[in-house]
């Protein structure tokens, strides 16, 4: 080992943490080393798109234990030339071997093991990055991935917040996994400091830098891929891997105060937040103060109706009709509003019924032009299902987890279909000409869409700068109340929050849960870059949970 021993300090937060600022293009990123690798491949004449790729590339070297080739990806992308926005679908289908009836066969019930070989979809990485690079940015993928391909061969100091995850990961996820071992260091995770270095991992850069997204999904990676799918029990094919394609779809947006804010469509949960800032939109909330009982009992009751709403309607639109501008509706979102009640707590919500009229790391950058990409990347569970194709530096990821197996639901288990996603990018544009206001996100499973709605208040509500907003406490709803009539009552509030505000939300009817210390990472981990319509300067800020910055070229 070659890192000192330095403790920890708990997560207090106690220093104060100043926006950074710039005009010549920012990345803001959960890890300093691919922020570092983004403003290079800007200064190299790089845009947004390019710099966002090397940033995702990158992050898959120094956080694999959050995402990397293995998983999928999302991106919005605003053309600072045409005002628009654009989002990529880049998750992975199911093998199109893998039904309900094998695994009624197979003896699996309700719900597969979180691990299992069968939660593997395609992974939709690579094609995502090669498809952003290929239809906005300026320069090659040899180019575009050389930082991170440095930092694979060459190796890199792992951050504290990094190693405490993975180091978790190596004492069991790892451990269980077919290959999982050559992701840690004679079985343990790296401590804080310590240089890790991934051969395999570069092996694959140089390949993807020569073939693009061929490289990845044919050939010795493909069939590396299959190989030790089938050791451990799935049933992926080169076929499975040879189909993908990633899908350009129209984004959702609804209007909040005085802003457009955006959203991926589904299979994402990205109409979550959507919808709970409709219901939101009608309720004055800058009347409140930020981290009162009164504020927050009225954001958790906007997201238990919206979560009630996405769980029953969010699934793969090839496979079920969503009535995505009936859900993004204002009328809907009135009615829904009705349901609230200002002083008491209501958490067995159900869906409702519009009438028609139908663990992840994300990171920012936005260019000197003013072009923005807001991308996330994911394994889903830390690392994953843990597997490794041999030799080649990378886990593959378990988002088939996230996929029914009740017969009839929209988001059950088929061939070929896309599960229920949970990593989510936003963007902001000002409604009045859409002009760019903030490229942003907040990492963290089913947290994302709660932390873009707090995040989303912040900003335009409470008018903080992008690390203010990111630095203030936050509060996450238990998972089974995410689900279709859920009756559990548990919030878990971050410490920073004072107590008098968890006694008023207890007398609510809600359950307050404190959290402190390391558990605060519950929370998720953002970054937001907002931009000065008139002076083009960047503010950016990055969550004081991970290991990251925000940084600006001159």
């Amino acid at each position: 080992m070659n890192s000192p021993a330095f403790q920890l300090p708990p997560f207090e937060f106690a220093s104060r943490r100043a926006p950074a600022l710039g005009r010549g293009g920012m990345a803001a990123a959960t890890q300093t080393l691919a922020v570092a690798a983004g403003l290079k491949v800007m200064e190299q004449g790089g845009n947004a798109a390019d710099a966002a790729v090397a940033v995702a590339a990158a992050m898959n070297v120094t956080e694999p234990c959050s995402t990397g080739l293995g998983g999928d990806a999302f991106c919005l992308y605003y053309e600072a030339a045409t005002r628009r926005v654009f989002a990529l679908n880049g998750s992975g289908r199911a093998p199109a071997a893998l039904t309900l009836e094998r695994l009624q066969r197979e003896g699996y019930g309700n719900e597969l093991p979180p691990f299992h070989a069968y939660t593997i979809t395609v992974p939709g990485a690579c094609a995502a990055w090669c498809d952003t690079v290929e239809r906005f940015g300026r320069l090659s993928m040899a180019q575009v991935l050389a930082p991170a391909h440095r930092l694979a061969e060459e190796g890199f100091p792992v951050g504290p917040l990094t190693s405490l995850a993975w180091k978790g990961a190596a004492a069991g996820q790892l451990r269980q996994a077919v290959n999982g071992v050559e992701m840690t260091l004679d079985g343990r995770g790296p401590e804080a400091g310590e240089i890790w270095r991934n051969p395999g991992l570069a092996r694959a850069f140089e390949q993807i830098a020569a073939g693009e997204k061929k490289a990845f999904y044919e050939g010795p990676i493909a069939r590396a891929i299959v190989e030790v799918v089938r050791e451990a029990g799935g049933c992926m094919t080169e076929a499975d891997l040879a189909n993908h394609h990633s899908t350009w779809e129209e984004p959702a947006r609804v209007r909040y105060r005085d802003l457009h804010i955006w959203e991926c469509p589904p299979n994402g949960q990205g109409i979550t937040a959507l919808m709970a800032l409709n219901i939101l939109s009608g309720l004055d909330l800058a009347g409140l103060p930020p981290l009162s009982a009164e504020r927050l009992h009225l954001i958790i009751e906007a997201l238990r109706l919206a979560f009630a709403d996405a769980h029953y309607y969010v699934a793969d639109p090839v496979f079920r009709a969503i009535p995505l501008a009936d859900l993004l509706s204002q009328e809907y979102a009135a009615e829904r509003r009705k349901l609230i009640n200002p002083r008491r707590a209501n958490p067995a919500v159900r869906h409702g019924t519009p009438q028609a009229s139908s663990d992840t790391v994300y990171f920012s950058v936005v260019d000197g032009e003013g072009n923005a990409c807001s991308f996330i990347n994911s394994n889903y569970m830390g690392f994953g299902t843990g597997i490794v194709p041999r030799g080649w530096g990378f886990t593959l990821q378990n988002r088939g987890h996230n996929f029914s197996l009740q017969p009839g639901h929209p988001n059950q288990l088929e061939p070929g279909k896309r599960p229920y996603h949970t990593i989510i990018p936003a963007m902001a544009t000002r409604a009045a000409d859409e002009t760019l206001f903030a490229s942003f996100g907040v990492m963290g499973g089913f947290m994302q869409p709660q932390g873009h709605v707090q995040v989303a208040v912040a900003l335009a509500d409470d008018h903080l700068d992008p690390q203010s907003a990111l630095d203030r406490p936050r509060l996450c709803l238990a998972a089974d109340q995410m689900k279709d009539g859920g009756s559990t009552t548990r919030v878990s509030i971050e410490e920073g929050i004072p107590d008098s505000t968890l006694a008023a939300l207890a007398e609510m009817g809600h359950t307050p849960v404190r959290v402190s210390g390391m558990g605060r990472m519950l929370f998720g981990r953002g970054q937001v870059i907002y931009r000065d319509p008139t002076s083009g300067v960047l503010w950016g800020g990055s969550d004081p949970r991970g290991d990251g910055c925000a940084m600006s070229l001159f």
